[in-house]
């Protein structure tokens, strides 16, 4: 279920944009194969944690169209992730942090070769055509996204391992 929610908040939020529906969806910042394109922080209190980072980062918050349990992070007018409540205790699942890749579905494959494995489920296509998203595990047990902006169904279909 946390998986799930996971998976649904990061779409929600690539695809929101903004509460304005009138403006067009769009996707994060290209910042290039390897760096980080988007994280979602966890919390068991919403309200005390915007308040925490707002002070902290000097964050704004955008509500996400949808849903009372998570905001859109802004820096400096852009972008960067989810503050989103916790569905009871934090969890491993909570807090990922979403690394940009060139194709899902071959980075999904080679952390399975590597040791790791993918979140069932995973990897799959977000809305609109903003990119993709994969889960894996490392094999430590620690959680890390992985985001394309490029779609599954844009690729042509990957030899099967």
């Amino acid at each position: 279920m946390r998986n799930a929610i996971l998976a649904i908040t990061f779409a929600l939020t690539l695809v929101s944009g903004s509460v304005d529906a009138a403006k067009k969806k769009t996707r994060p910042a290209d910042v290039g194969p390897g760096r980080i394109a988007w994280f979602d922080i966890t919390t068991t209190n919403l309200a005390q944690s915007r308040e925490f980072y707002g002070k902290l980062f000097d964050w704004k918050f955008t509500a996400l169209q949808g849903t009372d349990q998570a905001v859109e992070i802004v820096s400096r007018g852009t972008a960067i992730g989810t503050l989103r409540g916790a569905e009871g205790k934090i969890g491993s699942f909570n807090g990922v942090v979403y690394v940009q890749v060139t194709d899902i579905q071959a980075s999904c494959n080679k952390a399975k070769d590597l040791g790791g494995t993918v979140v069932p489920g995973f990897p799959f296509d977000l809305p609109d055509g903003t990119g993709a998203i994969g889960l894996v595990v490392d094999p430590s047990g620690h959680p890390v996204g992985l985001y394309s902006r490029t779609a599954l169904a844009a690729k042509a279909p990957s030899p099967a391992k």
